[in-house]
């Protein structure tokens, strides 16, 4: 009930707007149904008539949930069959009855409707009567009228289902014609030719031929009912897919902060990493999933650290060349934990290969340019990044402009050109923040840190970072 107290609220408004709106279509269907009623005369198609209401009604039953706040089902059909052979008034009471298939509250709901179903069933009448009339062959008529009454029942049922949908505050007119514009444009083309067969057969044969339209019908209801099913296994497989990749960037998080708990000079290294080997990806223009490869790679390329001895991470001062060799043995401990992992197997190849160098001098394999998996590539520039302009405990973090500097001259010997040029057009036009690593949420990560120090390794030959 509403509160007069609250009239000009959002809320007061909508339902002030829900009440015209049902007195309005009820008005309507009520004074279409008596006008048409008045004129039309009981005989032999009351029993064709109710048989179509009993199909629209069980039609009504087997909906198709399109969203969380739309359905549909293939009610119009046999209203459009009506509507072709049977008249308006026939129509309109078959589509009022298909509601009948799914009496249940919200009241206010099947009321809506109810009305505005049978609405739609009196306009295609309307539609088909006018084209038909204007038509001089017959069968030319009813192939016409029967595309003419179902782009209107289609275009009105659309109209109506749109409206409410915005009247009730689930979304706006256009999200609404957006979820059930396909499937209306898919339906069309299936079942008006079988439409326009069967009326010329019930219309130029004989009457008898009806039962032969229960036949598709039935068909059809099958169809659309294993099409709900088939939808909701979709929607059940996306929700799993999408539980399983927040589950592996729980599990890949968990991973992180394990190894900065252990090494406070590298915490936030990792996350910083991972956003920019996204951002890298989408301006290669990689696919979504590439790019969420890149993203969580970036946040476990260094989790084989953990397997290292104990202090080397902590160690302050730079490290022997004995050091050195234990340090580069963590890409491919990292590869070892990461393949015990399910479904990780191509993220441990990344991490195993992401200090590879593209002249072939990297680790822990030697490989040489393409090679080295693209993602590898890329998370090689974003680590070598990150790491130089970051403190470490031996010396302050460089400016970008120095660290962007260097990995231009490493290009073609540590790095791969393509990857480079494409995070220094990023860096470019990226604020001061983000070229120093204090990540935010408007570089797409909730990733967020302040100045990391990751721990130094040395190569034998001369390079940007490792």
């Amino acid at each position: 009930m509403l509160n007069f107290a609250q009239i000009g609220t959002p809320k007061a408004l909508t339902e002030w707007s829900l009440v015209v709106y049902v007195a309005i279509v009820s008005t309507a269907a009520v004074s279409l149904g008596a006008v048409l009623g008045l004129g039309s005369h009981p005989g032999k198609e009351t029993w064709a008539t109710l048989g179509l209401a009993g199909v629209a009604a069980l039609s009504e039953r087997g909906r198709v949930r399109l969203s969380r706040t739309t359905e549909s089902s293939i009610a119009l059909v046999p209203i459009i069959f009506a509507a072709v052979t049977l008249g308006a008034f026939a129509a309109l009471v078959v589509g009022a009855a298909s509601l009948l298939g799914d009496f249940r509250p919200p009241y206010m709901k099947l009321i809506v409707y109810t009305c505005t179903r049978a609405i739609t069933g009196a306009l295609a009448g309307f539609a088909a009567a006018v084209t038909a009339s204007l038509l001089p062959d017959r069968f030319t008529a009813i192939a016409v009228a029967t595309v003419v009454a179902a782009l209107v029942a289609e275009a009105a049922d659309t109209a109506f289902a749109a409206t409410t949908h915005r009247l009730r505050g689930n979304g706006t007119f256009s999200n609404a014609i957006h979820v059930i514009g396909p499937l209306v444009l898919a339906a069309l083309p299936m079942y008006v030719p079988v439409i326009a067969i069967l009326a010329a057969a019930y219309t130029e044969v004989s009457a008898w031929t009806l039962p032969l339209f229960f036949v598709p019908a039935v068909a059809a209801q099958r169809l659309f009912a294993l099409y709900r099913e088939q939808t909701e296994l979709a929607d059940e497989l996306r929700s799993a897919n999408a539980r399983l990749e927040r589950a592996g960037l729980s599990f890949a998080g968990a991973l992180v902060a394990t190894l900065d708990a252990r090494d406070r000079y590298t915490a936030g290294h990792s996350a910083a990493v991972a956003v920019y080997a996204r951002d890298i990806a989408v301006r290669l223009g990689l696919s979504e999933d590439q790019q969420q490869l890149a993203h969580l790679c970036g946040l476990v390329h260094d989790i084989g650290k953990i397997g290292l001895p104990p202090g080397l991470l902590e160690k302050p001062g730079p490290l022997t060349l004995n050091e050195r060799r234990q340090m580069e043995e963590h890409s491919a401990i990292g590869e070892h934990i990461l393949s015990k992992v399910e479904n990780y197997a191509d993220i441990a190849r990344v991490v195993r290969h992401h200090h590879e160098r593209v002249d072939g001098n990297g680790y822990p394999d030697s490989l040489v340019g393409d090679d080295i998996p693209l993602i590898a590539r890329i998370l090689a520039v974003a680590d070598a990044y990150d790491a130089m302009t970051s403190d470490r405990p031996y010396r302050d973090a460089m400016p970008s402009r120095v660290a962007r500097l260097r990995l231009a001259q490493a290009v073609e010997t540590q790095f791969d050109t393509t990857v480079v040029a494409a995070f220094e057009a990023i860096l470019a036009s990226a604020d001061e923040a983000y070229r120093e690593g204090s990540l935010s949420s408007e570089s797409g990560s909730n990733a967020h840190r302040s100045r990391p120090a990751p721990v130094r390794i040395t190569a034998p030959r001369q390079q940007a970072a490792v």
